[in-house]
């Protein structure tokens, strides 16, 4: 396995902890901080380890990670002098050490109170805008929702981004169930996925691609009314109303279109266990239908 031009698979144990060193930083839950070792100690270690910047430098750049994590005043302090907030700042400031370009966080927030972890979190932000890259484990859902990407793990399988934001109020659990349940299909650019009138027994959600919501006109002439992407669900209205479906869809004309569906049993059973789910599609689905009539109302009204 090659890390940019490294071949990580052919390092040796002791090559391989430099090179973690050098270009991972750290961060555990329960910090991992030597705890006879003081705060600058332990910062000034992993320069140390990788014979990263001169001995006389090292003090100096483990002095200004502990002022950009506001801890520079308890420098020679012990960590069991500090608080868990605080050390976890410290431990911060040691995955910096080496300037690594990626940072890995294993529930950093979970041993902290929520206030605490919020400013922990502020200061991952800032790093990120400095143009650090975070990748963290969390269980927090809240901090998951502020993040750039999240990547929803369920059972040892990751969740598609985009069924995990169209069905944004399940739980974890919730979704590694429906995951298994979905079926992906493939559609051609232009071709037809579901058309107004037939019996409604599927739902979908777009994972590549776009797909075009169309009205039949009178002159059977088909009407474009909204383009749904990727991350966006169709198919609702049917399952959620009983009936037959109130317009067609196709894949946009541009690009092949990647979906999952689930059937119609299925969707009634995940409604049925998620109550803020059924809430969302309800109000999304009354939405799109109010759309659809005007849309149908302003068709025959030009013809």
């Amino acid at each position: 396995m090659f890390v940019g031009d490294v071949p990580v698979h052919t390092l040796s144990e002791s090559q391989m902890a430099e090179w973690r060193g050098r270009n991972l930083g750290i961060i555990f839950q329960f910090f991992q901080l030597l705890p006879a070792l003081s705060i600058i100690e332990n910062v000034m270690l992993p320069m140390d380890f990788c014979n990263m910047y001169l001995p006389r430098e090292r003090f100096e750049r483990a002095m200004r990670l502990l002022n950009q994590v506001e801890m520079a005043e308890h420098a020679h302090k012990l960590p069991s002098a500090v608080s868990g907030g605080q050390q976890q700042r410290v431990a911060i400031a040691r995955a910096l050490a080496n300037d690594p370009p990626l940072l890995i966080a294993d529930e950093p927030t979970g041993n902290l109170d929520s206030k605490t972890a919020n400013a922990v979190f502020r200061l991952f932000e800032e790093l990120v805008d400095t143009g650090k890259t975070v990748v963290m484990v969390t269980h927090d859902s809240d901090l998951a929702k502020r993040v750039n990407r999240a990547v929803i793990v369920a059972d040892g399988e990751i969740v598609n981004e985009y069924v995990a934001k169209a069905l944004s109020t399940l739980s974890v659990d919730q979704l590694a169930l429906v995951t298994h349940q979905l079926e992906a299909r493939t559609y051609t650019p232009g071709a037809p996925i579901i058309s107004q009138g037939e019996p409604a027994d599927q739902f979908y959600i777009i994972t590549k691609g776009q797909v075009e919501i169309l009205l039949h006109h009178p002159d059977g002439q088909a009407i474009v009314v909204t383009t749904l992407r990727e991350g966006q669900y169709f198919g609702e209205i049917g399952l959620l109303r009983g009936g037959a479906r109130t317009a067609s869809v196709r894949a946009a004309p541009e690009t092949k279109v990647e979906v999952v569906a689930l059937d119609r049993d299925e969707f009634n059973s995940l409604i049925a266990e998620s109550e803020p789910t059924r809430a969302a599609m309800d109000q999304v689905a009354n939405q799109r239908f109010i759309e659809n009539s005007a849309a149908r109302e302003r068709e025959v009204s030009h013809a």
